[in-house]
C-alpha cells in the first residue's frame, strides 16, 4: 500500500446488513422468536415453581439484613430488643435501653429472648423468668404474611414469573439476536455487542445494588419510622413485598441503563459533550422524577435512586468529553 493511502477495512466498502428477506419472512423469523422465547420462559417459570422454597429464601434475605445493627447510611441501633415467650410462643417484643431488666442480666447480644417458666420454690409453684440461650434471636417478628385464600399461590407465580425471566434471559436474548444481528452492518454489529455487554454489566449492576443495599436500607427506614411514630411493623403482605422488591431491583436495572442511552446517542450525533454538559441542570430534576418512577414509593430509594442516576451521567459526560477529545486528536494527526 503507498504512503498516505488509508487502509479500506470490509466493513467500510459494506452497504447491505445481510440477505434481503421479504415482509412476510421477516414476520415468519419473528413468530420463531417469539415461541422460542415463549418456550424458554414457560420451562424457566416451571423450574422455579420448583424452587419456591428457596426462592421465598432470596426474597427474605434483606428483611433478615435489615435487622442487622449496621445498615446502609443508617445509624447504630444500641437498644437491645427483648421478646417474652410464654409456652414457647412470643407474646411481646419490646427494646431496653441497658442490659438489666429488674434483676435479669441481659448480656451483650443484640436480640435477647426471656421465657415465662415455673419454678418450684418450697411447695408452692411460681413463674419467673430466664433468658433462653438456645433459641434463635428474632427477626424483630418481621414475617411475610398473606390475607387471602389464593395469596400463596399468587406469590408462587410471581417469584417464578420473575425468577423465570431472569433464568430465561440468556436464551431470549440469544433468539433477538438471531433476528437483529443479520440486518446490521459490520460496524454496526460491533457497535451493538458493546453497548450490550456494557449494558447488560450495567443492569446487573443495577440489580444487585437494589437488592444487597437499597433494599436493606430501605426496610430498617420503615421500620425506624414507625418506631418514630410510636407504632409498629408486625408483617409484609408478601404479595406487595414482591411486587415492590422486583419493581425496585427490575427499575434499578433499567436506570442504570442511562449512560449506554446517552452515549449511543452521542455516537449518532444527536448529543454531544456541550450538550450534554447544558443538560446538566435539567438531569437532576429529570433523575428525581426517574427515581420516583422506578422504584418504590418508599422516599428512601427514590432519593438514593436519583444520586446515582446523576453520578451514571455525570461518567456518561466525561466518556463524551474523552471520545470528542480522542475525534480531535485524529483530525489534527
Amino acid at each position: 500500500m503507498a504512503d498516505g493511502e488509508e487502509e479500506i477495512r470490509p466493513e467500510d466498502l459494506e452497504v447491505e446488513g445481510g440477505a434481503v428477506k421479504s415482509f412476510l419472512e421477516h414476520l415468519e423469523d419473528l413468530r420463531w422468536v417469539l415461541i422460542k422465547s415463549s418456550i424458554a420462559l414457560v420451562l424457566a417459570m416451571a423450574l422455579c415453581l420448583y424452587g419456591t422454597q428457596q426462592l421465598k429464601a432470596i426474597l427474605q434475605w434483606p428483611i433478615d439484613r435489615a435487622n442487622q445493627r449496621h445498615i446502609f447510611l443508617l445509624p447504630e441501633d444500641t437498644n437491645q430488643t427483648v421478646t417474652l415467650q410464654i409456652a414457647g410462643i412470643d407474646v411481646k417484643s419490646f427494646e431496653v435501653k441497658s442490659n438489666r431488666l429488674g434483676n435479669i442480666d441481659l448480656g451483650t447480644n443484640h436480640f435477647i429472648t426471656l421465657q415465662v417458666v415455673p419454678v418450684a420454690v418450697g411447695t408452692n409453684l411460681l413463674m419467673a423468668m430466664q433468658i433462653n440461650t438456645n433459641g434463635e434471636p428474632p427477626l424483630n417478628h418481621l414475617k411475610l404474611s398473606f390475607l387471602g385464600l389464593a395469596d400463596p399461590f399468587m406469590f408462587s407465580l410471581h417469584l417464578a414469573f420473575f425468577a423465570g425471566l431472569i433464568l430465561a434471559s440468556p436464551f431470549i436474548i440469544y433468539f433477538v439476536g438471531e433476528f437483529v444481528m443479520p440486518a446490521l452492518k459490520i460496524r454496526e454489529r460491533k457497535y451493538f455487542l458493546q453497548a450490550f455487554y456494557f449494558g447488560t454489566f450495567l443492569f446487573l449492576s443495577g440489580v444487585s445494588v437494589a437488592y444487597f443495599l437499597v433494599a436493606p436500607a430501605a426496610i430498617k427506614f420503615c421500620i425506624a419510622y414507625a418506631k418514630w411514630m410510636d407504632t409498629d411493623v408486625p408483617f409484609f403482605l408478601a404479595l406487595d413485598y414482591a411486587g415492590a422488591m422486583a419493581k425496585l431491583m427490575l427499575g434499578m436495572g433499567a436506570g442504570f441503563e442511562l449512560p449506554v442511552v446517552l452515549l449511543a446517542l452521542v455516537k449518532i450525533g444527536v448529543l454531544n459533550y456541550q450538550k450534554l454538559t447544558a443538560m446538566r441542570r435539567y438531569m437532576v430534576v429529570i433523575n428525581l422524577v426517574l427515581g420516583a418512577v422506578l422504584t418504590t414509593q418508599e422516599v428512601l430509594t427514590q432519593i438514593v435512586m436519583a444520586i446515582l442516576l446523576q453520578i451514571l451521567f455525570e461518567v456518561a459526560v466525561w466518556i463524551a468529553w474523552y471520545w470528542e477529545r480522542q475525534e480531535k486528536r485524529r483530525a489534527l494527526s
